[in-house]
């Protein structure tokens, strides 16, 4: 589904990933780790396009280097920062419509995508007529994790998304996960984490990176 092929990125003329190659399989989970300043939101913005890059980024066979950064959401995928990057003033459920707006889905796709978001994250639906500036760190990246959802039709990177989080609401989006893992198998999830423990019980597959080179890529027995 995504692959990576000999891909270099200098930011500030710092080398910060280095030759990394990897392949993920469509439907897999894959937990991305490593330390702080590893390369981890390298990877997830590389995908994105928002890096300058040599080497070959691919999503389901199509190079991504020929696809400016606004399109990418449009192949398929749904992107979470980890600072989340709500718009405080709008609603929730604005903030989650928003990428479908920009994409100009048609409204029964728009309603169908929303309504997967708010199965994977039933918390959503009683916050939606909530300011997003309102919400707790927990509630604001399960709301980004819902906006990725709108586009993230084949893949869903998720950043750090259970830094910070008390262990309630760790469990809590963990299990949104798995919800969202339930409802559609082919889905590939790259979830970056510093702390391994953390998604070894869910992820099938895991790439350890360290100062910017791939070091490990495993599956799960």
């Amino acid at each position: 589904m995504l692959s990576f092929n000999r891909v270099n990125v200098w930011i500030a003329g710092v080398h910060v990933l280095r030759n990394v190659t990897f392949d993920l399989r469509a439907g897999a989970t894959v937990a991305l780790i490593g330390r702080n300043g590893a390369g981890k939101t390298t990877i997830a913005r590389t995908t994105m396009g928002f890096t300058d890059t040599s080497g070959e980024v691919r999503l389901a066979g199509a190079d991504l280097g020929k696809v400016a950064p606004h399109q990418r959401p449009g192949l398929g995928i749904g992107y979470a920062p980890e600072d989340r990057r709500l718009f405080s003033a709008f609603t929730v459920e604005e903030n989650i419509l928003l990428p479908a707006r920009v994409a100009r889905l048609d409204g029964a796709e728009t309603k169908r995508r929303l309504d997967r978001a708010y199965t994977v994250l039933p918390e959503l639906a009683t916050l939606k007529a909530r300011p997003a500036g309102s919400l707790s760190g927990g509630q604001g990246k399960m709301a980004a994790l819902g906006r990725a959802l709108m586009l993230g039709t084949k893949l869903v990177i998720l950043d750090e998304p259970f830094q910070g989080l008390a262990p309630v609401l760790a469990q809590r989006y963990a299990e949104a996960l798995r919800r969202l893992r339930a409802q559609d198998s082919d889905i590939t999830l790259l979830i970056t984490e510093s702390n391994p423990k953390l998604l070894e019980t869910f992820a099938d597959t895991t790439i350890t990176i360290e100062r910017g080179e791939i070091e490990v890529a495993s599956r799960a027995a």
